[in-house]
C-alpha cells in the first residue's frame, strides 16, 4: 500500500505522470466499452443460434461478461462456445481485439506505474537535484575535466565536502557510479544554485569555457555576493570580463604551466626562483646543474653558511627530504627556505653558473608553448619553437616549422647543442613519443615535459623525462590553494608548507631532540611568535610553548606529522 501511495504521489506531482494517468483512464474506459458491447453482442448471437431450438437461451448477463473476459484474455475455458460460423467469427474478433489491447495496456501499466517510478526513484537517489538545508562550507564544482578530477581527489584527501553540478542526467549517473558526488541542475539557473546552498558554500570553482564560466559567475554572484568564485580562462582577453562578472580569482592555467616548465629549464641561471611565501618566509627552487654543488653532499657544500636551508630536493620529478648526506646530481633541483636577504645571498654566489648561449628547444607552439617562451625570455634564456603550423604570435626567427618527429627539423632547431628540451603538447601519447626520441638523440640533454593526465607522469619519467609537470595537478593545486586554508600552502605538486600551534609534546624540546624529520619526513623551516618569524631556527634552541611551528613536507609526511602531534 505504501509503495502504491508513493507511486501515485509521484504521478500526481509530475506533469508527465498526470498526462499518463489521463491516458490510462481513457484506455480503461475504452476497455469497459468494448467488454460491454461484446457482452451484448454475445447475447444477440446466442439468441440467434437458439432460434430453432425448442429450449430458449438461458445465459445471464453475468455469463456474457464472463465469456467476453475469458476470450479477450485468451484464457478460453471452452465451457461456452458458438456453433455457427457467425459465432466463431465473432469469437475471433473478440480474441484478436482483446489480445491487441492487452499487448498495449499491460506493458503500459507495468512500465509507467511500476518500472518508471522505480527507475526515477533510483536516479533521484544517485543524482539528487538539491542538497540538505543544513549544508554549508562545501565546494561547488560546475565542470568535470582532468583538473576537476584531480581537485576532487585533493578535497577528499583533506576532508572537504564538495558537489559537482551536472546538467545531463545520464552523465550525472555515470559520474555517480565512479564515486563522485553529483547534483543535477542547469548551470544558468539561480534556483539550482539556491538548491545546492551556494550562498553558504566555501568556494565555487568553474573550469569550463570562458563564456560558460562567465555565465556561472554572474548567476552565482546574484544569489551569493560574498562566496569566493574561482574560474579558469583560456583567452587572456577573458580575464577582465570574468572579473567584471564577479569572479574572485581568474587562473590562466596555460600561462602557469608555461612558467612552471620554464622554471625547471637549465641554461639561464642557477639562481633561486620563489614558488611560495608564508609571511616573511620564502620557498624557492634552484637548479644545481653545472654548479660546483654537483657531485657533493649537502654537508660538503655547506650551504647553511649562506643562511638558506635546503629542505628537500627534486630528483627527476620526485621530491625527497634533504639531509646532510643528500648527494647533489646534475639533475637535482634544490628546494630552499629562507628570507629574501638569505636567498639574495645565495644568488650572489651562484649567479655566474649555469649560463649557456645555446637556446632551449620548445616542442609545441600552442598556448602553453608560447607561455613557456615568454617565461624563458624573462629568465634570460633564448629559445626555439618547433611546431607543424605557423604561429603568428611567435618571433618568426625563433620558429622552426615542421614535425618534431623528423630529425632534420630538430637539427635545424638546435637539438645537438640545446641544454634543455621542453615538450608542451597537450597529447600525452605524443609527449611520451617525443621524450623517448629526444632522449635517444641526446642522452645528456635535460628534458622537461608537460603531462595532461596525472597517471602519465610516471610514464613520462620512465620514458626519459627529467622533470614532468602535471597540468591537472597544477590546476587542482592552484584552486585548492585559494580555498580558505590559512594553515596550509601547496608550493608544488605534492609538496606542502603548513603551520600549526606548537604541539604540547614538542614544547621546550629542541628540533634535534624531537627528531621530527626522521619520524615524519617534515622539516621545520620557521617558528612564529608574537608576529615575529624566526626563519630557519637553530636546531639546538628549545621550541617555545606559545608559538606556531611552520613545516614543509609531502602530503604523506604531513599526514604522519599530524597523526603524531595533532592534539585532540
Amino acid at each position: 500500500m505504501k509503495v502504491f501511495a508513493a507511486q501515485f504521489s509521484y504521478f500526481v506531482r509530475s506533469r508527465k505522470g498526470r498526462r499518463n494517468l489521463r491516458l490510462l483512464f481513457q484506455m480503461l474506459a475504452v476497455l469497459a466499452v468494448m467488454v460491454t458491447v461484446y457482452s451484448v453482442l454475445f447475447h444477440y448471437i446466442m439468441a440467434w443460434e437458439y432460434r430453432h431450438h425448442e429450449q430458449p437461451m438461458r445465459y445471464s448477463w453475468v455469463t456474457g461478461f464472463y465469456w467476453t473476459l475469458t476470450v479477450m484474455s485468451t484464457l478460453g475455458f471452452g465451457d461456452i462456445t458458438f456453433q455457427s460460423d457467425l459465432g466463431r467469427v465473432f469469437s475471433m474478433v473478440v480474441l484478436l481485439s482483446g489480445t491487441m489491447f492487452m499487448l498495449i495496456l499491460l506493458p503500459f501499466t507495468f512500465i509507467q506505474f511500476f518500472y518508471a517510478p522505480w527507475m526515477e526513484a533510483q536516479a533521484a537517489a544517485r543524482a539528487p537535484r538539491a542538497l540538505p538545508q543544513e549544508t554549508a562550507g562545501h565546494v561547488i564544482l560546475t565542470h568535470y575535466d582532468h583538473v576537476t578530477s584531480a581537485l576532487i581527489n585533493k578535497l577528499v584527501q583533506f576532508g572537504y565536502a564538495y558537489v559537482l553540478l551536472v546538467q545531463n542526467l545520464e552523465e550525472a549517473l555515470s559520474l555517480y557510479d565512479r564515486g563522485i558526488n553529483v547534483v543535477v541542475g542547469d548551470l544558468d539557473d539561480p534556483a539550482c544554485y539556491r538548491s545546492i546552498r551556494a550562498d553558504r558554500a566555501a568556494l565555487v570553482a568553474t573550469t569550463a569555457g570562458d563564456a560558460i564560466n562567465t555565465n556561472v559567475a554572474v548567476t552565482v554572484r546574484g544569489i551569493a555576493p560574498h562566496v569566493p568564485i574561482i574560474s579558469t580562462a583560456k583567452d587572456p582577453a577573458s580575464v577582465d570580463i570574468l572579473e567584471l562578472a564577479g569572479v574572485s580569482r581568474v587562473l590562466q592555467l596555460d600561462v602557469m604551466m608555461g612558467q612552471s616548465l620554464a622554471r625547471r629549464a637549465i641554461g639561464g641561471d642557477a639562481m633561486t626562483h620563489v614558488i611560495g611565501r608564508v609571511d616573511q618566509l620564502l620557498i624557492a627552487e634552484a637548479n644545481a646543474t653545472r654548479t660546483p654543488l654537483v657531485g657533493k653532499t649537502l654537508r660538503e657544500n655547506r650551504l647553511n653558511e649562506l643562511g638558506v636551508t635546503v629542505v628537500g630536493v627534486w630528483e627527476r620529478g620526485r621530491y625527497e627530504p634533504a639531509g646532510p648526506d643528500t648527494q647533489i646530481t646534475p639533475y637535482t633541483v634544490l628546494v630552499l627556505a629562507g628570507s629574501q636577504n638569505q636567498l639574495l645571498n645565495y644568488d650572489e654566489h651562484f649567479a655566474i653558473y649555469n649560463v649557456s648561449a645555446a637556446p632551449a628547444l620548445i616542442i609545441g607552439g600552442g598556448r602553453v608553448g608560447r607561455a613557456t617562451a615568454r617565461a624563458l625570455v624573462k629568465h634570460g634564456i633564448d629559445y626555439r619553437v618547433v611546431d607543424r603550423l605557423p604561429q603568428p604570435a611567435l618571433d618568426p626567427d625563433k620558429h622552426v616549422l615542421g614535425s618534431a618527429a623528423e630529425l632534420e627539423v630538430l637539427e635545424r632547431a638546435g637539438i645537438k647543442k640545446t641544454p634543455t628540451v621542453i615538450i608542451t603538447t597537450r597529447d600525452d601519447n605524443t609527449n611520451i613519443y617525443l621524450t623517448i626520441y629526444c632522449r635517444r638523440l641526446r642522452p645528456d640533454v635535460q628534458i622537461v615535459s608537460r603531462a595532461t593526465l596525472e597517471r602519465n607522469v610516471a610514464t613520462l619519467h620512465r620514458a626519459g623525462a627529467d622533470s614532468v609537470m602535471s597540468y591537472a595537478s597544477m590546476g587542482a593545486n592552484a584552486v585548492f590553494n585559494l580555498l580558505e586554508r590559512s594553515d596550509i600552502l601547496m608550493v608544488a605538486e605534492g609538496l606542502d608548507v603548513f603551520r600549526m600551534k606548537m604541539p604540547a609534546s614538542l614544547k621546550e624540546k629542541t628540533i634535534v631532540e624531537s627528531a621530527i624529520r626522521a619520524q615524519t619526513g617534515c622539516s621545520v623551516i620557521a617558528i612564529s611568535k608574537d608576529g615575529v618569524m624566526d626563519i630557519n631556527p637553530d636546531p639546538r634552541t628549545p621550541l617555545p610553548a606559545d608559538a606556531e611551528i611552520v613545516l614543509i613536507g609531502t602530503v604523506q609526511a604531513e599526514k604522519r606529522f599530524l597523526e603524531l602531534y595533532r592534539e585532540a
